[in-house]
Formats: C-alpha cells, structure tokens, sequence
C-alpha cells in the first residue's frame, strides 16, 4: 500500500498540465508505470488517487446495493468526474478543465500528502485553511477524533 507524506508546490501551465514534484515521484513504487485517478474532493480541492490505492475503493463502492437510493446518490458524487491519468512523456499530469473549476484551480497550486492519496488545492484557498485555524482549535479536534474509542 502506498502512502505519500509531504506538500509540494506547482504550477498549472496554459493547458492545465503540471510537472509532478519528484518528491511525489520518489514516494511511488518502483518499476510500476504511475496511472492515477483524479475526482472531486469533499472539499473544494481535487483529490488523486494511484491506482493501487483507487481499487478497493472502487471495489467497496461496486459492492454497494445498487437498490438503495442513498448508494445511487453517493456513486453519482463520489464517482462523477473520475478520471484516469497517466504522466506524459515529460512527467506531467494533464487536469481535466471540468476537475479544474469544481477546485479553483488557475495557476499555483499545492498537492498535499492525505495517506494513500493525494490532494491538489489552490495554493491561496491552501493557505486559508491554516491562516483561520487555530492551534487550540488543532488541539481540540486532535484529542476528538484521536481518542481511544471503547
């Protein structure tokens, strides 16, 4: 199982391509040619997924009662966009313009480490998240969702 760790900033050019960090690169395994897939993110950002970490959750949601009006909706959301991606022959990741406006997406942009994922923000809405989060509000929401659950 892959898991990134690290921020990294880029740069969108005209078409919507950026170079991957060779941070992220290093963080791939070896000797497998990197294949993505791109979706909404809950958040206003996008969120890519290697390959290796996009198929169980596909199999998870493929699994899912296709009777249950909720798993319809929830597919429809989660599923609408999905794109697979691969690096060109310069090492760039090409954004479907779609992904790109649902995010914000312009020029600068930041790919952030989110475990066996990761997540693209506009580098200003990225920045926003810490400027209006405080350390006490860190604090509390680290001892919430950290506690040990009986």
């Amino acid at each position: 199982m892959i898991g990134f760790l690290g921020e990294y900033e880029a740069t969108l050019d005209s078409k919507g391509r950026f170079l991957l960090p060779a941070g992220i690169k290093k963080q791939l395994p070896e000797g497998v040619e990197p294949v993505f897939v791109i979706n909404r993110g809950f958040e206003k950002c996008l969120t890519v997924y290697p390959m290796q970490s996009w198929t169980p959750i596909y199999e998870n949601i493929s699994a899912l009662n296709d009777f249950d009006p909720k798993v319809r909706e929830f597919r429809r959301h989660f599923l609408n966009g999905a794109t697979q991606l691969e690096l060109d022959s310069a090492g760039r990741i090409l954004l479907p313009k779609s992904l790109m406006e649902h995010a914000g997406l312009e020029k600068d942009i930041v790919l952030v480490a989110a475990m066996t994922k990761l997540e693209i923000w506009d580098k200003e809405q990225y920045k926003k998240i810490f400027e209006t989060f405080s350390p006490d509000e860190f604090s509390k929401i680290a001892a919430e969702v950290m506690a040990k659950k009986d």
